[in-house]
């Protein structure tokens, strides 16, 4: 069964006359030579409460050794450009790949690394945190 409301009489239509624009572009701001000893770059680029979306800008780095992430939230990341290598505390000498298209989902708590980034291209990572 269908049921069709009638337009009220105070409603219409608003006409927008600017044509949406994008928020950003995650290819802006790369840089033009990637240097494996500059620091990883962040962007916030959104924030809620229980999420949060960053652009990473790698260009070869590694996280410190002995380092692992321990992270109260959810994260799926998805490798936009580049390449780069995740390894877990519970799966010891093992070593994830992810090329451009790949993405991965890491629990709440589940200890990670970035084992490596490509030398001399830039990988650009999309993670969303969430509770």
């Amino acid at each position: 069964m269908y049921a069709f409301y009638p337009l009220r009489k105070r409603e219409r239509l608003v006409r927008m006359d600017t044509p949406p624009l994008p928020d950003t572009n995650l290819f802006a701001g790369l840089p033009s030579h990637p240097d494996p000893k500059a620091a990883e770059q962040f962007d916030i680029l959104l924030a809620r409460p229980g999420l949060r979306i960053e652009r990473i800008v790698s260009t070869g780095q590694a996280s410190p050794a002995g380092f692992w992430y321990d992270q109260a939230q959810h994260e799926w990341v998805v490798l936009l450009t580049g390449a780069a290598g995740l390894a877990f505390a519970d799966t010891p000498g093992q070593t994830l790949v992810l090329r451009a298209g790949d993405a991965v989902t890491i629990a709440a708590h589940r200890r990670h690394r970035v084992a490596w980034t490509a030398q001399g291209e830039t990988t650009v990572w999309l993670a969303i945190h969430y509770d």
